[in-house]
């Protein structure tokens, strides 16, 4: 049995360790995610109650998502959404839906919080699942180069990216200019 909460700061330094055990063979990181979200926790862009962790009975961290706040840039227009990053899942709790899980409540709290969508790069088989699109379906692009298919995006509410075309701005923890 699996309880999703707000994580606290009593769970950081589990949350930490859980962060990079979920990333440590993952081909496609940097292997810094823990740090990002030390970072992120800092940061302007942080909303508490968008940091979920998924609790086991005994009281086991099994996983943790984090949801910031970030910008689409259009010319002088900018838009609010949230960027999902990252979603970790301790090895031996993978494939079990967890995951899932923790993204479908953050959808359920951000959505509660007033915020229309989210933005996230991640792989191409699962996000769809949750309803993620490309991000090129709502003329929306990232400051870099990724493969289509990998950046994604999900209106929380109906037509929350309508009209919200632009350059996704990552927070300045991301490390991306």
């Amino acid at each position: 049995m699996i309880t999703i909460r707000q994580e606290e700061e009593k769970d950081y330094e589990k949350v930490f360790i859980l962060t990079e055990e979920a990333f440590k063979d993952m081909e496609h990181s940097d292997h810094q995610e823990h740090f990002l979200v030390e970072k992120l926790r800092q940061s302007e862009t942080f909303v508490p109650e968008l940091s979920l962790v998924a609790e086991e009975e005994n009281g086991a961290i099994a996983g943790h998502i984090l949801f910031t706040k970030l910008i689409i840039e259009n010319g002088p227009e900018t838009f609010e959404s949230l960027a999902l990053a990252p979603v970790s899942v301790k090895p031996e709790f993978q494939n079990q839906g967890i995951g899932g899980q923790l993204i479908r409540e953050g959808h359920l709290i951000a959505q509660k919080l007033g915020y229309q969508s989210v933005i996230l790069i991640g792989h191409e088989d699962y996000y769809p699942r949750f309803g993620y699109e490309k991000t090129s379906n709502f003329g929306i692009s990232f400051p870099f180069e990724i493969p289509e298919v990998n950046g994604m995006a999900i209106e929380l509410v109906k037509d929350g990216l309508k009209n919200k075309k632009g350059m996704v701005k990552y927070p300045k923890e991301f490390g991306i200019d």
